[in-house]
């Protein structure tokens, strides 16, 4: 029996190496290598479950770094998710929160878990739930 083609992600040499594969075989041809591209995925979301700290991250930096890396405008972003320049604008500007389908959307397009995205975080001008509780 031959050695396995992946195994364990076991450092971040390996968990790069990982990524690249799986992001070359997800745009050359992802229906001829849907099989190889969830056991990639679920290797490399074992490492990201046992060794980040996305957690940590607010949904909306952690949009806004998504954004910065692939060369996003907030225009591009309207595109992406069928949504208004003015609606993404008070999103990236913490007056408005995600909706379920945004949340969807945005994880298809940077294929990410939906987790990712679906944290509670603050909005500007949001009362408290203590205070509006306090009478």
């Amino acid at each position: 029996m031959s050695g396995l083609k992946y195994t364990i992600i076991k450092n971040e040499e390996q968990y790069n190496k990982y990524c690249h594969i799986h992001e070359d075989l997800v745009f050359t041809d992802e229906e001829k290598h849907e099989n190889e591209i969830e056991l990639l995925e679920l290797l490399i979301e074992k490492w990201d479950r046992d060794h980040s700290s996305l957690e940590e991250v607010k949904p909306v930096e952690l949009l806004k770094s998504l954004m910065e890396d692939h060369h996003l405008r907030a225009k591009d972003l309207a595109e992406i998710l069928g949504l208004s320049k003015g609606t993404v604008s008070k999103i990236l500007n913490y007056q408005k929160g995600f909706s379920k389908t945004t949340i969807r959307k945005l994880s298809q397009h940077f294929k990410l878990f939906q987790e990712a995205f679906n944290k509670p975080y603050p909005l500007v001008g949001q009362i408290s739930k203590d205070l509006k509780t306090a009478s």
